[in-house]
């Protein structure tokens, strides 16, 4: 059966297993909405590049086992040797406070499943669950439908969380190819701060599917940092949307890095509602064999003097595809609008593809606006020229690679995390340059 018709057929049995019905009636809603719309084929104008039959077509379990055997050794190994940071760990979607490193003081965090129950928290969830992910969208509304697995975070004004907060998401221990619906919800209340870190990892050989859907509310002065490492197995596909709301003198930056998985699709919405914001996203994507990600990002620019940065490097190798869609809309009343939007690509096979479509729509008349994409090869020049002083072509390749890439990590103020990244481009690097 594919995985539309199990939507369907599962959702009785699904909202049958919870205990927060005052969402029943909004989850049916959704659920009819998708419906309606089904999966995106690429018919469809946003997902003309990115073919999903292979994960439509697939059948899955939507009530993961939550027994696993995860030991302190596999989760060392995901860690990036942050001996100062906090962390949450997630297993078959079940928060483990045994596994997690939990020091938060001062804001709420909850599970995601948790805080639905919570009567608490009621107020809070009409206020703010699902009002700026998108009404429209086939995955968002699958989500909401089955959405339970995932985090709650609020933390209040002039709170500044000083440790970066790792969330892990891991799969273990399931027989059949698995379904998750992962929601995050985070508020940073006026001068507060926060700096987040999402992984997921799915540890057996069987197929894992997560959609996650991730709400972002920063208000006045304040900071929020969200940072995607995405270094899955093979047997992992990741639909995310995640999106951005904005107030005036705030800052927000979501950082995406993409090594592992088989199919990886990221949308980015940033909503902006007042002046003087500041959004940064950047993006490295090195990846082979037969992977595929696409990224798909816009900004909404609603209000004058306000700034967005995006920044995204592709390397690919063997078969692998690569897909970029950025979207920059600048409303008429957005005067003063500092918008910058790059793509640059590299393709070192020739069975690598990458299709780039940077976009603008202004409607203001004093702005200053710029995007622009490039896909080729490596410098012939600079390739010569660092073999010509005694080094290999191998690590020639590598270090600009390297420096190609490098750019992109400039804003990652968490030391710990940029080593990782480094890492990884040294391991990916050192893989791609074998052929």
């Amino acid at each position: 059966m594919a995985l539309y018709d199990q939507t369907i057929e599962n959702h009785s049995e699904f909202l049958e297993s919870l205990r927060h019905r005052f969402l029943d009636d909004d989850r049916k809603i959704a659920l009819q909405k998708f419906a309606i719309k089904g999966f995106p084929t690429k018919k469809d104008e946003e997902y003309k590049y990115t073919n999903l039959k292979e994960i439509t077509e697939k059948d899955y379990n939507f009530f993961p086992k939550e027994s696993h055997n995860i030991t302190k050794e596999q989760l060392d190994e995901l860690h990036l040797g942050e001996e100062n940071f906090d962390w949450i760990v997630f297993v078959n979607g079940q928060l483990h406070k045994e596994l997690s490193n939990i020091s938060i003081e001062n804001a709420e965090f909850l599970s995601f499943n948790y805080a639905l129950n919570d009567e608490n928290h009621k107020d809070v969830f009409d206020k703010y669950f699902n009002t700026i992910a998108a009404k429209d969208l086939a995955f968002t509304n699958l989500n909401q439908a089955y959405c339970k697995y995932g985090f709650f975070l609020k933390v209040p004004k002039n709170v500044i969380i000083e440790k970066p907060i790792h969330v892990f998401y891991l799969s273990q221990n399931q027989e059949e190819n698995t379904f998750y619906n992962t929601r995050n919800l985070l508020i940073v209340e006026e001068g507060a701060k926060v700096e987040i870190i999402e992984s997921h990892h799915n540890f057996d050989e069987s197929f894992v599917f997560t959609n996650s859907v991730t709400e972002i509310f920063t208000y006045q002065n304040a900071k929020a940092d969200w940072h995607k490492i995405q270094n899955d197995s093979d047997t992992s596909y990741l639909v995310d949307h995640t999106f951005a709301k904005q107030e005036r003198d705030s800052l927000t930056t979501v950082n995406t890095f993409t090594f592992g998985g088989k199919i990886i699709r990221n949308n980015l919405d940033f909503i902006h509602n007042g002046e003087n914001i500041n959004s940064f996203m950047n993006g490295i994507t090195i990846i082979g064999k037969d992977q595929l990600v696409d990224h798909h990002t816009a900004v909404h620019h609603n209000t004058p003097n306000c700034q967005s940065y995006q920044n995204y490097k592709g390397i690919f190798k063997d078969k692998s595809h690569g897909v970029f869609n950025g979207k920059v809309f600048v409303n008429k009343i957005a005067q003063k609008t500092n918008a910058y939007q790059q793509n640059n690509n590299v393709l070192l096979s020739e069975g690598a593809t990458i299709d780039t479509k940077p976009q603008l729509e202004i409607f203001a008349d004093d702005v200053k606006c710029s995007h622009g994409c490039t896909v080729g090869q490596l410098n012939k020049d600079a390739l010569f020229y660092l073999r010509a002083r005694g080094i290999s072509k191998k690590e020639a390749q590598a270090l600009l690679l390297y420096a190609f890439a490098n750019d992109a990590m400039q804003n990652i103020d968490i030391e710990p995390l940029k080593v990782k990244i480094e890492q990884l481009l040294a391991e990916k690097l050192e893989v791609t340059m074998e052929f």
